[in-house]
């Protein structure tokens, strides 16, 4: 019998119709630039689409030059719904959205179901919606692909490197972090803090602190291997919710950030 995780946040985070949540992803695609590279990773933010669909956008259109290699993507975001101690797999073969379903990916999981941070954790993705809300995009963009997708918690930098290192593949393997920057700080002061973190993760230095982005632990992961593998970080796209549809009093930071 086959266990499938139901799309969460369809209808809150972005349209739970299919056709709208085409046209919504194709619309914002088709305003993306696009640069002259392959990525092997990306950094992309995990808010409802009207505040942050622009900017991963600019990170996904990116794919189409080498949408028909890749056949399968290592998802990792940050658990905001469970409190998780490693990274957590969900105990389902496949998630859902509006646009279908994606198969989780067996090898992947036989992988690095035997590291010891490693758990297995419904509750941690059952209402996870920085993982789900990357899901249309790449559904929108890339051709059939399986999925390994992990919702990290508290874990050292090393650890989630490790994972990734388990995975990394060749131009088969997608690498997709999933993070937002900056919380509810004033418009100037978002923008200042953000471009300090931005600058770190292009120069491959860590990140501080989750303060500076929720997805800190595995963007610092990414740095890690990114280092090994001898990887080249290109910003794409920054700004907050001031930018796009909310107010300057408190904004949410917003990067894209390929790797190759």
């Amino acid at each position: 019998m086959t266990v499938t995780r139901s799309a969460a946040v369809a209808g809150i985070f972005y349209p739970a119709d299919a056709r709208q949540l085409q046209r919504n992803i194709q619309d914002l695609l088709a305003k993306a630039k696009l640069c002259d590279f392959m990525p092997k990773a990306l950094i992309v933010p995990h808010a409802g689409y009207i505040y942050s669909g622009a900017i991963a956008a600019s990170a996904y259109a990116n794919l189409k030059s080498v949408a028909a290699m890749i056949k399968r993507v290592v998802l990792l975001g940050p658990a905001h719904r469970a409190a998780v101690h490693g990274l957590a797999l969900p105990k389902a073969d496949a998630f859902a959205t509006p646009l279908g379903n994606i198969k989780l990916d067996v090898g992947l999981v036989n992988a690095i179901v035997h590291l010891p941070q490693i758990i297995v954790s419904n509750e941690a993705h059952a209402l996870e919606h920085s993982l789900e809300v990357q899901l249309p995009f790449l559904q929108s963009v890339l051709g059939e692909f399986t999925l390994l997708p992990l919702a990290v918690g508290m874990v050292s930098a090393d650890a989630v490197a490790e994972v990734l290192d388990c995975v990394w593949g060749g131009d088969e393997t997608l690498i997709v972090i999933s993070s937002d920057l900056s919380h509810y700080l004033p418009y100037a002061t978002a923008q200042r803090i953000d471009d300090e973190t931005v600058q770190s993760i292009v120069q491959l230095r860590q990140l501080s602190d989750g303060y500076r982005a929720c997805g800190s632990i595995p963007i610092n992961g990414l740095i890690k291997a990114a280092r090994k593998y001898h990887l080249t970080p290109h910003l794409l796209d920054l700004r907050n919710s001031g930018d796009t549809a909310g107010s300057r009093d408190q904004v949410v930071g917003y990067a894209a950030i390929a790797f190759n």
